[in-house]
């Protein structure tokens, strides 16, 4: 093996953050401090010269009743995934470091985009009733190499996770996300790739009098009161405020603009509110809250609108919208933000998923007999 992995420095982490154009906001620091029902620690990898080339992120969730853990890295580790000695020189010290903490499976997410549609591309594919889902019409842009990818890591063993989500044991990344490209386009050109009715509902927002502020730690509770309300109308279960107030404490220690509060305004009512995270120069729309009343108004386009246009004026690359679904059947209650996220002239991106490694058979069997059980 050409590497070595072991723990490194929270500094040591930041450095390497620092001196790549991004990675993902679940691979810094910071990030272990928010999951605090995880262990965390920094990962180096380092190769014959002792020059540190990767990094990772790893989160530790002991087995009930074992000090033995389920190590996973969200949209991580960060390397060179297009090294044809992935496995051997990269995965496999991997392996035997999270084996040596006592992991008993280890689960990542390799941040590899595999395919790309537009979003005119994706709109046609809606538009057409004999075409169920994204993978059922042609991609726009796909990378061979990331297939390769998949297949070695199914030649050391590795499986693809079924996708998922949730709390404790099911943790889970969205493969597919919708992103808008900023890099080399100005304002201008990115509010004319907006779709109609996403222009439509900026003028009314405008019109109606809807103000986009920056939020303060303090705004937090008007954002959770209406996530609340977003989550009891959806039908999933809130994160407590508890949450939303360490993630803002522990990223903006770690960088003052790692973490935005905006919130829309209308005759003295927030009407609608979202978190925005930047690592390098990508952006992400984190998470989202907003009230049934007054949707004429459309706070939501001005939000989102506000938001791509500081990740514009920070220099960001690209305004990631995070999940969508891949499914384009009507009876899907998830198109219509699929509809929402694309109409801003996003597409969609799908990563080669999350995949796992059982280190010992026994315990990840069981882990899987705890899981259907919950």
């Amino acid at each position: 093996m050409s590497h070595q992995v072991r723990a490194i420095s929270r500094e040591e982490h930041l450095r390497f953050v620092a001196g790549r154009s991004s990675v993902s906001h679940l691979q810094v620091p910071s990030w272990g401090e928010v999951k605090r029902e995880w262990r965390s620690a920094s990962l180096g990898w380092f190769d014959r010269d002792g020059r540190l080339t990767g990094a990772g992120l790893v989160l530790l969730r002991p087995l009930p009743g074992l000090r033995r853990y389920l190590a996973y890295l969200p949209e991580g580790p960060v390397l060179d995934w297009t090294d044809p000695g992935l496995t051997e020189d990269l995965l496999r010290p991997m392996a035997a470091h999270l084996r040596g903490l006592g992991a008993f499976t280890v689960r990542m997410g390799p941040p590899v985009v595999t395919r790309r549609w537009s979003a005119a591309a994706v709109k046609a594919a809606i538009a057409d009733p004999g075409t169920h889902r994204l993978a059922e019409t042609p991609a726009t842009w796909e990378d061979p190499r990331a297939l390769a990818v998949g297949e070695w890591l199914r030649g050391a063993g590795w499986r693809p996770v079924e996708p998922g989500g949730g709390e404790g044991f099911a943790p889970g990344q969205p493969r597919h996300v919708c992103r808008l490209p900023l890099a080399g386009r100005s304002l201008e050109e990115i509010r004319g790739g907006l779709n109609q009715q996403w222009r439509r509902n900026i003028r009314k927002a405008e019109k109606a009098g809807v103000k986009v502020v920056r939020g303060a730690p303090d705004d937090l509770r008007t954002f959770h009161e209406l996530y609340t309300e977003t989550a009891e109308r959806d039908r999933f279960v809130p994160r407590p405020l508890g949450y939303f107030q360490r993630m803002w404490a522990a990223l903006t220690a770690e960088h003052p603009d790692r973490m935005r509060l905006y919130l829309a305004h209308h005759d003295g009512e927030v009407l609608a509110a979202a978190t925005m995270l930047t690592v390098g120069d990508h952006v992400w729309y984190s998470y989202g809250a907003s009230t049934a009343r007054r949707r004429e108004v459309q706070p939501n386009n001005a939000l989102q609108w506000r938001m791509i246009g500081d990740a514009h004026a920070l220099g960001a690359r690209v305004y990631d919208f995070r999940g969508i679904t891949d499914s384009l059947d009507e009876d899907d209650p998830l198109l219509g933000l699929l509809r929402f996220k694309t109409g801003a002239g996003g597409e969609a991106v799908e990563y080669l998923g999350e995949w796992e490694l059982p280190l010992n058979r026994v315990l990840h069997r069981a882990l899987g007999l705890y899981l259907s059980r919950r």
